[in-house]
């Protein structure tokens, strides 16, 4: 797969025999095949109980945390529809659409595609900013089955006439909540409103908030709904601890943990930017090699990142939000929040890039004095108190207390110069579909993505 565009068309070769469990629910035997081949025996929850609705042809409202196993969930029916109705692919004109908030998360969708429909006659491509739009142009003329796309990049070609989305025959939202809560309001509907009425529309998400389910839900008709676990949980496998520490001992505690994970692979999230950058060189400086991602990074050097990562080359990665979600590297030991989340959902996907497909992984977040009311809107929103760590090299130089109030955030160790329109839900429905800060009453806009298909993340 190349970093900008992903294509896929196999010949069917022979394979094991397909797993007992996945036939049960009626897959047809080219797309066992393929699962039997990636060692997949069980079907998940949302699996097992959403790829039934959606093989009747049925809207369907899926919930699950992350790392259960949602593309699958969607991917295989999409594949079967299409295999089942085969016809060659029309220039510019896809039988399948599915959103992503993140150029990350459309590459591994379609490369889940490109995996489960190997011995399928079909074609997948993937079109996301930040890269050449040229070679996305040239998939779509030669015509393609799936697209997967973000929506900065697909309004682009849109309007430049490239892609048309007048045969889609199933509509995917991927990361709802994310998708309507960073401001994509606007581009969802524009694009909503292109295509055919008869169609199966499917929205997945980890995190479904009460504002955003009533404007998901107003997207399909009749749909299913289907919850494997609880709105905002998160995986039972996951150790989760808390550290109060002083910001300028952050880095020194980071270390520390760093140094007792010696042969596993540690994902660092920070709020901005900038940040990432800082911690990387701050971490140099004590003997770690790190790299980071972020939305400033080219699309090559995040790619880049992603694989030493993946491959142990580099043992430590710093990510902003926006590799909350659709990344999925093994091997992930431990999750640290150097920075606490404003949106205390964002918790919930950080963690989740550990404890993947039935492994124990472990999280620790550290806190500040300045993010404890952040701390408590986070455990406000997973309905359980976050033990203290013991024993760190930092402990008792902040109290663990827990206000017995909720704090006004002071602004201090925070690196963004804004605050969101709310702090959770996000979206406002009388309209407005931007992230602002507030001052006097009146909201500043910031778009979430620029043409480009960047991520302010």
């Amino acid at each position: 797969m190349t970093t900008n565009i992903l294509t896929h068309h196999d010949k069917p070769t022979p394979a094991p025999t397909p797993s007992a469990a996945f036939a049960s629910l009626s897959l047809a035997e080219p797309i066992l095949r393929a699962l039997q081949a990636k060692n997949y025996t069980e079907p998940s929850p949302i699996q097992a109980q959403a790829i039934p609705h959606l093989l009747q042809g049925r809207d369907l409202i899926g919930v699950a945390q992350t790392g259960t196993g949602k593309t699958a969930a969607f991917a295989l029916p999409i594949l079967q529809r299409l295999a089942a109705n085969p016809r060659p692919a029309i220039s510019r004109r896809p039988r399948a659409l599915i959103l992503a908030p993140t150029r990350e998360l459309a590459a591994q969708i379609a490369q889940s595609f490109a995996d489960y429909g190997r011995f399928l006659k079909l074609s997948y491509a993937a079109v996301f900013g930040g890269v050449n739009i040229t070679p996305q142009i040239r998939a779509l003329s030669r015509g393609v089955d799936v697209l997967i796309a973000t929506p900065g990049r697909l309004m682009d070609l849109e309007r430049q006439k490239h892609v048309s989305f007048d045969q889609v025959e199933v509509f995917v939202l991927d990361e709802a909540d994310r998708m309507l809560d960073l401001g994509f309001v606007h581009e969802i509907k524009r694009i909503i409103s292109k295509l055919p009425p008869r169609r199966q529309s499917l929205l997945f998400s980890a995190t479904m908030p009460p504002a955003i389910q009533e404007l998901a839900s107003s997207l399909v008709h009749n749909a299913a709904r289907v919850e494997v676990t609880p709105v905002s949980s998160t995986a039972e496998r996951i150790e989760q601890h808390v550290c109060h520490v002083n910001r300028q001992d952050k880095c020194k505690l980071l270390v520390h943990f760093i140094n007792q994970k010696p042969s596993g692979l540690v994902l660092t999230f920070v709020r901005m930017k900038h940040m990432a950058n800082k911690l990387v060189d701050q971490l140099a400086k004590e003997g770690v090699q790190a790299e980071a991602i972020h939305g400033n990074k080219s699309q090559a050097a995040r790619q880049r990142a992603l694989e030493n990562f993946r491959t142990g080359r580099s043992r430590v990665l710093v990510a902003t939000d926006i590799a909350a979600r659709g990344i999925d590297v093994k091997g992930i030991a431990l999750v640290v929040n150097y920075d606490l989340p404003e949106e205390p959902e964002s918790y919930v996907h950080r963690i989740g890039r550990t404890a993947r497909a039935g492994l124990d992984g472990q999280a620790i977040a550290f806190c500040d004095n300045s993010e404890r009311n952040l701390l408590r809107n986070v455990e406000r929103l997973i309905r359980r108190s976050i033990p203290v760590l013991k024993g760190h090299p930092f402990e008792g130089t902040v109290s663990a207390e827990r206000p017995s109030q909720t704090l006004e955030y002071s602004g201090s160790g925070i690196d963004r110069p804004h605050r969101p329109a709310r702090r959770s839900g996000g979206f406002r429905p009388s309209g407005s579909n931007r992230l602002g800060s507030r001052s006097g009453g009146k909201s500043t806009p910031r778009p979430a993505f620029n043409k480009a298909g960047f991520s302010r993340y």
